[in-house]
């Protein structure tokens, strides 16, 4: 394989954007320009989700507010799931709800169980412009579900109620990472 191949190769490492940062918390704005500059910014999203051992990384945990995001995640069945969205759509959430743990980029060292659906689609576009569907069960359809909340301005953080959100929110307090 070419080095230039692997994605992220040719990316920089930036640094993450943590809870309480506004730019997590606001809708990313829709991509209209599909030239090298968006490129780059998916190979630094690669390269910066490879540094941080995600499976994922949305474009406003870099500090972006851009409706792009990229995956390196496994489904149930173990298959792995490799590639990036540009103005992704999430079409279809459906099937069995369940309730699973799930961490963040952006929120370092924590997770919470989670409910999300175990079936998701998302329509979007490459960086190159070109039509993009993508299916994911399991965990992968977590990830997909995850993604998307981030581009509108969601963090899992925000499904979380009741005595696990209330936990959850004394360790982001405690965590050397808050402000």
């Amino acid at each position: 394989m070419r080095h230039g191949s692997i994605p992220g190769a040719r990316g920089r490492v930036r640094p993450l954007t943590l809870l309480g940062d506004p730019v997590l918390h606001a809708r990313c704005t829709e991509v209209t320009d599909f030239g090298p500059e968006l490129s780059r910014l998916v190979e630094d999203l690669f390269a910066t989700m490879y540094a941080a051992e995600g499976v994922g990384l949305a474009a406003n945990q870099v500090g972006e507010p851009l409706r792009v995001f990229v995956f390196d995640c496994p489904d149930d069945e173990d298959v792995r799931h490799l590639g990036h969205v540009v103005n992704p759509r999430l079409v279809t959430a459906d099937g069995v709800t369940l309730r699973g743990p799930e961490g963040c980029l952006s929120l370092p060292g924590l997770e919470a169980g989670t409910e999300r659906y175990d079936h998701a689609v998302v329509e979007g576009l490459t960086a190159t412009g070109e039509p993009v569907t993508i299916h994911g069960t399991g965990f992968f359809a977590r990830c997909l579900q995850h993604e998307t909340d981030h581009l509108e301005g969601r963090v899992y953080a925000d499904h979380v109620t009741g005595w696990r959100g209330r936990r959850l929110m004394r360790q982001v307090a405690k965590s050397s990472w808050h402000r």
